[in-house]
């Protein structure tokens, strides 16, 4: 006789015996109805219910069962006293969500690995063991199975331990298994997008202790509750009084709920306090002394902050939708969902932002911006905030500027050899005006800083002008720019030439005063270094020329212009050779090489790429381009010669990073297809 027939011949002998379960109270009540009880419901036992704490079942045939079959204390339901599952209507009273007559005949959401949440893939059937289901799910074999059932009954351990530890399954694969065993949703928390405002329901201590973690939310209001263990009622009926909500229970691998514990424990504990700008106040402030650390908003937004660091955001894109609040975090250049904020909350959520940042929260019809200042583990995170009225409702967008970055030399920037001598030639000189160019987030205030590092040599006076001060450097002078108290780019840099400078930084030239003052500070024996927006690098000269500065005076200043923008590295855990046609590598001039793309996995978030790179275009204006300025040569002419004279394109420094497997051609291609 096989070990299924076996083990069923002894379910069916103790299908007869009532099952005990413990009373609780009908409020909360928890959302899943066990499949443990739900079977001996179909096999024509009763199921009582007794004011008693919870026992094992009392005949020894069932004992071993639970012992070797059950991955968790046998499941109970949530009764009122002296009711059994033969009468449903009491069920949905109550507030469980009760499973069909003949199990889950059609499962509400079918799995699907990029959602990272499934329902049964069969319907519940009465004593269905857990081998079994790991084998129709097609994890193991018989001959595995049935040794792993012998073990653990020798052993005395429950039948998926043992299947575990033999290396039979995954964590997450038993987690599907007990799933599916006991017709519950699966979560998997590695994919799935959490819902932070179901998360911090529960503090990391709790969702340690109980295994168990709020992920969202239904569309009935209960909360979706990730456990390790989802047959534990116990667990389930405290967590729905903490939360004051229906619970539905949904199983998750226990590796990953200890993982996603032990993260949020070091965010909530990483945000230590607020410190306020160094312009308006002395002292840093903190937050407890502001507000109730646990309060529900706070945390959220600390949680939110504190995760975005953790993972190297850029920007958090708070942003009000028809029904719940979204919240994305662009990490390498790319926009990622983070979490769904429920509607009643996203209104304080912002308002919570608002007041970190120092802004009027009685005003919604107008744009505001601020700043604010965290220390979080250890470091500190200066964060631009600026806020928009919207159609949905008032959203926000925070610049995260971490002050613990600092690039320490060119070598560190990623230029190719050639590019990278030219640009310290002309940061070397004694005077003249070097740009950076690319749009917000291109890494140009990096380049400037790391030119500052070489030149910061304790013989020259260095200041800057910036807004904000993104990195303080020992030995230079730096100035940040304040609105309110009327210093702009254009004061400062002003004030800063009575200075006795030999370098000046000007973080942009925005207007043209500022481009005015900068120009001339190049022409009167100072180096000068500066940002625009244009989108390369002949583009800056006739930009200049648009905002009003006279030809000759371009011409005379401007020694070296910098185009750049960061492009995701390919994830070296995961990248593979890219199977592409002979004429695909030929055209690109990749012909012999073999280039690689993005996989994805779960050291890089299943993005295929992990960190960046720059790909910089450097300019060196020679005495036949000022000639083509004094001209007024167009952009193309300029660019034809700068090329004949050994410029690399930004296109092209990206298809020699693809030669040396930093990064993919698609990724070159979303990023310098426009300059082709």
């Amino acid at each position: 006789m096989s070990w299924f027939r076996r083990r069923r011949g002894d379910e069916a002998q103790q299908s007869s015996e009532p099952v005990p379960v413990p009373e609780v109270s009908p409020e909360p009540v928890a959302a899943p109805v066990m499949a443990a009880a739900a079977g001996a419901a179909a096999a024509g036992a009763p199921v009582a219910v007794a004011a008693v704490e919870p026992v094992a079942v009392e005949s020894q045939a069932a004992s071993e069962l639970e012992a070797l079959e059950s991955t968790s204390a046998v499941a109970t339901l949530e009764r009122p006293a002296t009711e059994t599952l033969s009468d449903p209507a009491p069920v949905e009273a109550a507030g469980v969500l009760p499973v069909p007559e003949g199990g889950l005949a059609e499962p509400a959401t079918p799995y699907l690995p990029g959602d990272g949440m499934g329902a049964p893939m069969r319907p519940v059937r009465p004593g269905r063991l857990i081998g079994e289901v790991v084998v129709d799910l097609g994890f193991a074999d018989r001959a595995a199975v049935e040794e792993a059932v012998n073990v653990a009954r020798s052993q005395r351990k429950p039948t998926g331990q043992v299947l575990v530890e033999q290396g039979v399954l995954r964590q997450d694969q038993l987690a599907r298994v007990v799933a599916e065993r006991f017709g519950l949703d699966y979560v998997d928390l590695s994919t799935h997008e959490l819902d932070m405002g179901a998360v911090n329901l529960l503090n990391a201590e709790a969702i340690k202790r109980y295994q168990a973690v709020p992920v969202g939310f239904m569309e009935d209001g209960a909360l979706l509750l990730a456990m390790a263990d989802p047959t534990n009622i116990l667990t389930i009926d405290d967590i729905a009084m903490i939360t004051n909500r229906r619970v539905r229970a949904a199983a998750a691998s226990a590796e990953d709920v200890t993982l996603l514990a032990t993260r949020l424990g070091r965010m909530q504990a990483s945000i230590e306090d607020i410190v306020e700008d160094e312009q308006e106040a002395d002292a840093a402030d903190n937050i407890a002394e502001e507000a109730d650390q646990d309060a529900p908003i706070i945390k959220l937004v600390h949680s939110i902050i504190a995760q975005a660091v953790q993972q190297g955001a850029s920007d958090i894109h708070v942003n009000p939708e028809e029904g719940d609040m979204r919240v994305l975090f662009r990490i390498d250049g790319v926009l990622f969902p983070a979490a769904t904020i429920r509607r009643k909350m996203a209104v304080g959520m912002v308002s919570r932002i608002k007041i970190m940042a120092d802004l009027d929260i009685s005003e919604r019809r107008v744009p505001q911006d601020g700043r604010l200042a965290l220390t979080v583990e250890g470091r500190r995170i200066d964060i631009r905030v600026v806020t928009l009225p919207l159609v949905h409702g008032e959203g926000a967008v925070m610049r995260i500027l971490d002050k613990g970055v600092v690039v320490q030399n060119l070598e560190s920037l990623g230029m190719q050899a050639e590019e990278e001598q030219r640009f310290a030639h002309a940061i070397g000189r004694p005077h003249g005006a070097v740009l950076v160019t690319g749009p917000t987030g291109s890494g140009k205030s990096t380049t400037l800083y790391a030119a500052v590092n070489v030149l910061n040599d304790g013989a020259r006076s260095i200041l800057t002008i910036e807004d904000p001060v993104e990195s303080r450097i020992v030995g230079v002078k730096q100035m940040q720019v304040a609105t309110k108290a009327g210093v702009t780019f254009e004061t400062g840099l002003r004030s800063m030439l009575r200075a006795d400078p030999d370098v000046i930084m000007v973080g942009e030239i925005r207007d043209r005063e500022t481009a005015h003052i900068a120009v001339e500070a190049a022409l009167t024996g100072h180096l000068v270094l500066s940002t625009l927006h244009t989108r390369d690098a002949p583009s800056a000269l006739s930009r200049l020329i648009d905002m009003g500065i006279e030809p000759f005076l371009v011409s005379s200043s401007v020694d070296c212009v910098v185009a750049q923008r960061l492009v995701r590295m390919l994830c070296p855990h995961c990248k593979r050779p890219a199977n592409l046609p002979e004429t695909v590598l030929e055209e690109y001039g990749l012909a012999g090489i073999q280039p690689y793309e993005a996989v994805g996995c779960s050291r890089c978030g299943s993005s295929g790429y992990r960190g960046r790179v720059g790909l910089y275009e450097v300019m060196t204006v020679s005495e036949e381009i000022r000639a083509q300025i004094l001209a007024h040569a167009s952009v193309d002419e300029i660019t034809a010669t700068a090329v004949a004279q050994g410029m690399r394109r930004l296109h092209d420094d990206g298809l020699e990073k693809v030669r040396a497997g930093q990064t993919s051609i698609a990724e070159v291609e979303r990023m310098t297809t426009s300059l082709v």
